[in-house]
């Protein structure tokens, strides 16, 4: 499939303008979108600086061993796949997608941090799963808010330098990465909006269960979502970073978008529960996220990298299983992803 212009700019793709005042998005009101801030219509919003006071001081924080190395060694895959699907795990929330002659990076980090500063924040506690000099030439990047774990500016400008890859983003994320890096080129849209890859592939930002914000002063400024990636003959579902919310996100991407083949969900990042449940699923909500989708194969995901929240390194893979036994499922339909590690399908020589 040939590689669409990283400088095409789809007036579909771009609603709205820039807050002049604020570098952030401006435009009409929608059910998420007030004309100021975006929200999660019929949610929550994110905790306020008293709780994180609470949580702080009442925390009982399982700690991690120094390093947390991976089993599978760290991948070098092809240049292109052509036929069927294959799906690499980076790390936390980056996976290469490969599929239909297009390679697709969701919410790369290569930082050594997940933190505005090199020096202080959540460091990582096993490498990237690819290096970045071994990965192919990336065509598009998806990314699916602005915290420091999902949105990292070192890794994107690396990547623009290098290959001019199409950044696809939700509304009032260009404001970020172009308040550092003003030449690089973002696209922006709404939650409902599809923005086409290819002459046969598809990416559709969905809603998400979450929040934003890069400092004190922005929270909500951008929009936060998931995205439906129709390539190759398959639909693949990146929820990016989300609390369940009830499921009802889950069960209108299914109603639009089933069947869906692959569904990559994040399972950490969830404890003390009543803090982050309304941001962060735990495996049982991922679960039930998996069914709401009804989706044939699931990877789980923002776990085992770097330490954000309560739960010990292994927790997540451990109420995963826990969580699918109770329902059921068998374990290899959702895989908790470790660096390195691949799945793919309709490859040859596939098993």
């Amino acid at each position: 499939m040939p590689k669409t212009s990283p400088d095409r700019r789809d007036s579909a793709a771009l609603p709205g303008k820039r807050d002049r005042q604020a570098g952030y998005y401006a435009g009409p009101r929608t059910d998420h979108f007030d004309g100021t801030s975006f929200f999660n219509p019929d949610g929550e919003g994110p905790k306020g600086f008293l709780d994180v006071l609470r949580w702080q001081f009442s925390s009982r924080r399982e700690r991690w061993p120094d390093r947390v190395p991976s089993p599978f060694p760290p991948d070098r895959p092809p240049q292109r796949v052509d036929g069927g699907l294959r799906v690499a795990f980076v790390g936390h929330a980056s996976f290469l997608i490969q599929a239909g002659g297009l390679n697709i990076l969701t919410d790369p980090v290569w930082s050594e941090r997940a933190s505005p500063f090199t020096w202080a924040g959540p460091r990582r506690y096993n490498p990237p799963g690819i290096a970045i000099d071994h990965l192919p030439p990336i065509d598009v990047v998806l990314v699916s808010h602005n915290h420091y774990d999902h949105l990292d500016l070192a890794t994107l400008a690396a990547l623009w330098r290098r290959d001019r890859p199409r950044f696809i983003m939700p509304l009032g994320n260009d404001a970020v990465v172009n308040g550092r890096f003003p030449d690089i080129v973002v696209e922006t849209a709404d939650w409902g909006d599809g923005i086409a890859l290819g002459p046969e592939a598809v990416v559709s930002i969905e809603p998400a269960h979450h929040w934003s914000a890069r400092g004190t002063r922005d929270r909500n400024r951008a929009l936060w979502g998931a995205f439906v990636i129709a390539v190759g003959g398959r639909t693949l579902y990146f929820a990016g970073d989300t609390g369940f919310g009830g499921g009802r996100h889950f069960a209108r991407t299914a109603d639009r978008f089933a069947p869906i083949d692959l569904a990559l969900l994040p399972i950490g990042a969830y404890a003390p529960r009543w803090f982050m449940k309304g941001q962060h699923m735990n495996p049982e909500d991922a679960v039930q996220a998996f069914t709401l989708l009804g989706a044939a194969q699931a990877l789980g995901y923002h776990w085992g990298t770097f330490q954000l929240t309560d739960e010990g390194v292994e927790q997540p893979a451990i109420d995963l299983t826990d969580a699918l036994a109770s329902r059921q499922i068998a374990p290899d339909r959702f895989l908790p992803m470790r660096p390195g590690q691949v799945w793919s399908t309709g490859l040859r020589g596939d098993r």
